[in-house]
Parts: C-alpha cells; sequence; structure tokens
C-alpha cells in the first residue's frame, strides 16, 4: 500500500516534484523503484527479521535476498545520487525508510558503501530530519 500513498501524497503537491507528472517516463521509473521496494525489500525485512520465531533457515534466506539486492542498489548509487537518476522522489523516502531498518535489526550496511551513503544523504535532508524527530529515532537539537 506505500507505493500507492505517497503517490497520491506526491500528486498532492506537485510543486514538491517529489514524483513526476502521470503519463511519463519518469513516472513509470518511479513507479519501477516503489515497486521494486515494496516487494524485493518491504516484504523481506517484514515480517521475517523482526519476529524471533522466524527460522535460522528462513532468517539467512532473507538475509542473502537482502545482501544480492543491497548490491545491486550499491552499485547503482555508486554513480548517480538517487534511484532515478539527479533528483529525489517518493521511491527515495520509501527506499529509506525500509533500508534504514538494517541498523534496527543488525544488518550491516559496511559491504555497501554507496547504500550507506545514500542513506546519509538522505537522512540529512530537512525534511527527512523533521520526520525523523518527530517518530522518535532523531533528538531535536538544541
Amino acid at each position: 500500500e506505500v507505493a500507492a500513498i505517497v503517490q497520491y501524497l506526491a500528486d498532492l503537491r506537485p510543486a514538491a516534484g517529489l514524483l513526476p507528472p502521470a503519463g511519463t517516463l519518469a513516472r513509470v521509473r518511479v513507479q519501477q523503484w516503489l515497486t521494486f521496494v515494496s516487494s524485493e525489500l518491504h516484504k523481506a525485512f517484514s515480517p521475517w527479521l523482526w519476529h524471533k520465531e522466524t527460522a535460522a533457515s528462513t532468517r539467512e534466506n532473507v538475509l542473502q535476498r537482502l545482501a544480492r539486492h543491497f548490491g545491486e542498489l550499491d552499485r547503482l548509487l555508486a554513480h548517480q545520487p538517487y534511484l532515478t537518476g539527479e533528483r529525489f522522489t517518493v521511491a527515495d523516502a520509501y527506499a529509506y525508510t525500509i533500508v534504514n531498518w538494517a541498523g534496527f535489526l543488525a544488518v550491516s550496511l559496511k559491504p555497501y558503501p554507496a547504500l550507506a551513503a545514500y542513506l546519509a544523504r538522505v537522512a540529512a535532508r530537512p525534511h527527512a530530519q523533521q520526520a525523523l524527530v518527530a517518530e522518535g529515532l532523531l533528538k531535536k537539537a538544541a
């Protein structure tokens, strides 16, 4: 559902530039990434890695799958700042949220320096900072 919700929210404020106009190839590329994050990352992390009762073999399969996808993202992000190129989109907001779960679940991003730099780049954005503070994931600067 996240992919549909973030597109709806972006369409409410087109001037923010978080989603290209409907009917464009640029929008389809954002939708491609939203689908990837939803099906390949979100569904891998959740529910499997959040539940302690997940079998060790399942957990290992999920971690291998994530490692493969993190490698793909790392290679892409070594050459461009955001998933679709130079511009931050709703796909980046969604990807950041899901990949950032790695830190909560002790999944190391050390093998993926470009992916880790991407997370830092997205986290440094002013609206990301506001969201992190609102969620209690970052303390408000004094």
